[in-house]
């Protein structure tokens, strides 16, 4: 799968926007704030529907527009896909594929992107809700239909909590939480499969991270994935009566916090590197080795399951910060997809067997260099 053009419209600081790339691997060259990563910002929108820099749509809208427009065309080997949002400041965002209205969370029924920005050093030192989103989109873009299970469990979870925080303790009595046993059975029956996807993924990916690591960092590093769930019994019994159980065993706390205090909303990964977890242990370069490779291990992982073909890599600003080794390892690593976008503030940090197809980008503009 490749992006072969791509229009923007009042998106982020562009007015307009219009190139066609070509296979292989695409380098967006300009200073910083000048808009690269606005670019790729845009295209990785449609896969995961959301921006890897901001939770608000409206910050990806051009100041005093109303709204914001991102085309692309996609392709695969002799099948074409016109991909069309339009992102509103008031009112719900709208989709469009092939010129017909769709719904934007069947978008990664479309497309597939794996993006790696700085800002996933936090996989590894951050909170977990960071970690949390690595999953979820991830496992969206093995199976498409589970945006509605991630986006309906959301649903439920915020009705979930608006209740706690009007119930009584003394509520309990007199049968007047049936409502809240409703959304009880909700938050089970779509947390149990949230939780078997993502014990799945961690699962098929340890092999393909392993890999990844070695081949990033040229070290013989032991990596693991270890699940850690809010529900105690988790790995002993089914999922669905242990979450169900733990949650009536809390109801006073839950409701004395105003919360929902167990199931995946509560859960997280832990990385771990040579029997200690990286979070805390990891030196800077391992750091950074180690979130690569779960950005390279993820677009492996889609690139064996997906009938699009290649998910399109993004490297957003990740050159400049490896040392000249690991940049030609990392860009060996990456030969083989069938399309790569690379943004670089100078151009001299890209290795030259990258340096395809170049875009200057300044102000808001872009022009092929």
């Amino acid at each position: 799968m490749h992006v072969s053009s791509l229009s923007l419209r009042d998106f982020r600081n562009y007015q307009t926007a219009d190139i066609s790339p070509s296979l292989g691997s695409v380098v967006l060259v300009g200073a910083n704030g000048q808009g690269k990563t606005n670019i790729v910002e845009a295209i990785n929108f449609l896969a995961t529907l959301g921006s890897h820099r901001t939770s608000v749509d409206a910050a990806m809208i051009r100041q005093n527009c109303d709204a914001a427009i991102v085309r692309v065309n996609l392709a695969h080997a002799d099948r074409s896909i016109l991909m069309e949002l339009q992102l509103n400041r008031s009112g719900p965002n709208k989709a469009q594929v092939n010129h017909a209205a769709a719904k934007l969370r069947d978008f990664p029924r479309y497309i597939s992107t794996v993006i790696f920005a700085p800002e996933d050093l936090m996989l590894i030192r951050g909170e977990p809700a960071g970690r949390r989103k690595f999953m979820d989109e991830l496992i969206i873009q093995r199976t498409p239909r589970l945006a509605g299970v991630v986006s309906d469990y959301e649903r439920v979870l915020k009705q979930r909590n608006t209740l706690l925080k009007t119930a009584r303790v003394s509520d309990m009595a007199d049968g007047t939480l049936s409502t809240l046993e409703i959304w009880d059975d909700r938050l089970v029956e779509l947390g149990s499969e949230i939780y078997a996807e993502r014990r799945r993924l961690l699962a098929d990916l340890i092999s393909p991270l392993t890999q990844a690591y070695q081949a990033i960092a040229g070290d013989s590093h032991r990596v693991e994935l270890n699940y850690r769930a809010s529900v105690e019994s988790a790995k002993t019994e089914n999922y669905a009566d242990a979450l169900r159980r733990q949650i009536t065993d809390a109801r006073v706390q839950e409701i004395e916090r105003g919360q929902s205090l167990f199931g995946p909303h509560r859960d997280d990964v832990e990385f771990s590197l040579n029997d200690l977890p990286a979070k805390g242990y990891a030196s800077h370069g391992e750091t950074w080795s180690y979130a690569l490779a779960l950005r390279l291990a993820a677009a492996r992982l889609l690139r064996a399951e997906s009938v699009l073909g290649d998910p399109i890599l993004i490297l957003d600003d990740v050159f400049a910060e490896l040392d000249s080794t690991r940049r030609e390892r990392l860009a060996l690593a990456v030969s083989d997809f069938e399309q790569t976008f690379i943004t670089a503030a100078v151009a001299e940090d890209v290795p030259a067997a990258l340096m395809q197809q170049v875009f200057r980008v300044s102000r808001g503009t872009i022009e092929a260099a």
